[in-house]
Parts: C-alpha cells; structure tokens; sequence
C-alpha cells in the first residue's frame, strides 16, 4: 500500500484510535490482524501473495507495500526462521504492523517511505524474495472516501514502477512474487522483460468457468527461462454462493485456511 506520496494530503498521518480498529483472522486464526473499520481490510489477497512466495527459513524477505502487515505475518506463519521487513508510506499503516507483528511474536522490521525513493537502511539491503500488491486502478478511478483505502486501490505509480522497484530490491536469483488485476498482466509483464525470468502465471478465478479476474505472477530476477501460464486456481465451489456460509474450493480452503503453499517458485 505505498506509492509515490502527492501533495494532496491523501496520506494520512494520524494514529487510529482502537475504535476505528477491527481485529481479523486470517489463516484460520494463525494471524489475527488489527485493521481499520473503514481504511483499507485486508481480505485473501495478500494471504494468496504470502502463499506464492517460496520462501525459506533464514532468507530475507520485503514486502513492499505493506499495510498492516498481513502478507508479511501470513508468510510467517508458514515460514518461521525469515528475516521479514516491510515498506510502508502511511505512518498509520506503518504502526499498525508493528503492533500486529510484535502481538504475532514476530519480527518485522517495518520502514517508512515511498517505494520509489525508500529509506537509505532499506537501500543499502537485498533480498531473497520481495512481495508486492500494488494498487488496482488507474489515476481518475472512482476513489473511497477514507485516505488511507483510496491510497491503497488507486495508482499514483504505475505498476511497472512497483515492479522496477521490487527487482531494484532483489538480489541476483532473487525472486518477485505481485498480485494484481489481470488486466494488468501486460504491463507486468513488460516491466519484468529482459530483467527477470522463469515467470509462472497463476490466473485466480472466482468459480469454474469464469473468466480470471486477478492474476499472480512469481519471477526470478536475471534468470533467462520461460514463461508457464498455469492452470488458474479456482477460489469458490459452485456456479453461485447458495446459502451463508463459506464456499471455498479445496484447493482455496488449503491455502486460505490450511496455509498451504501455492508452489510456484520456480527451480533454480
């Protein structure tokens, strides 16, 4: 959720107060998340993201974009042993992942700042892996009211500048991992031509039979093999949402709840 900052005041920087938070679980209450009522909620997206990275113990991860922390807490709880960090340019934001973190038993160097020019301690490191879900919509999209959710859903920076940024943070071999609309995929796909390889393609599909809506996309910086577009993950039994209760495809339900990888990394 960062982003080159505008001169607008869009980001905010004030503290929540408690009643302005929600306590969340996520991967069936492995991580139990502090978010806004009514800022930007973390939903499976960055529980999806934390899934596709294949991370292991002892390697140093970034995300890039952070939040409140979930993809960050939700990779932990699968990976122990990481060194995690995280970028963040709404101080808020930026608080709240330190106190999910530290509440987790976690630890999660968050920085401050913008992803285009991060601070100079975060300059100075490379990474194993870096995780980033930027923003969805173009400049001029309908916009929430609330600041911090408007920052977290409409562009300042293209996403190909999040993807620049994400590999700047890599290290030789090191991978990417970006969730995002699939339209989208274009320019992500430009942005990490001649720069990254061994690409995987994960479509994400609402049910059987739709058409993928969100894409993620997993790449190994400076590696030269090719591109595997892979069977989409279908997230929800059923052609529609029948009844008040939770629908998810097994395969979903794994990751979702079970924290099962997703398994792209591709080999070294």
């Amino acid at each position: 959720m960062s982003g080159r900052e505008e001169a607008d005041g869009a980001v905010r920087g004030g503290p929540f107060a408690e009643a302005e938070l929600t306590c969340d679980a996520l991967l069936d209450g492995r991580v139990m998340l502090r978010q806004p009522r009514r800022g930007y909620r973390a939903a499976t997206d960055p529980v999806l993201l934390a899934a596709a990275c294949p991370a292991q113990a002892g390697e140093r991860v970034l995300d890039l974009g952070c939040g409140a922390g979930a993809a960050a807490l939700c990779l932990a709880a699968r990976v122990p042993g990481l060194e995690l960090h995280g970028l963040e340019i709404q101080p808020p934001y930026a608080a709240l992942a330190r106190r999910n973190a530290a509440a987790a038993g976690v630890a999660l160097t968050v920085h401050e700042g913008d992803m285009a020019h991060p601070p100079a301690d975060l300059r100075a490191m490379s990474f194993d892996h870096v995780l980033t879900n930027p923003p969805w919509f173009p400049p001029g999209a309908p916009a929430p009211e609330d600041a911090g959710r408007s920052r977290a859903h409409v562009e300042v920076a293209p996403v190909t500048e999040w993807i620049a940024a994400a590999l700047r943070r890599l290290r030789p071999g090191g991978r990417i991992a970006a969730i995002h609309r699939a339209e989208a995929l274009g320019r992500i796909l430009v942005a990490l031509d001649g720069r990254a390889g061994d690409v995987r393609i994960l479509p994400l599909a609402a049910r059987e039979g739709r058409q993928a809506r969100r894409v993620i996309v997993v790449a190994r910086k400076g590696a030269r093999g090719p591109l595997a577009l892979l069977a989409p993950l279908v997230l929800h039994e059923g052609a529609r949402h029948e009844a008040d209760r939770e629908d998810f495809s097994d395969a979903a339900r794994a990751v979702l709840r079970d924290a099962a990888p997703l398994g792209l990394g591709p080999p070294v």
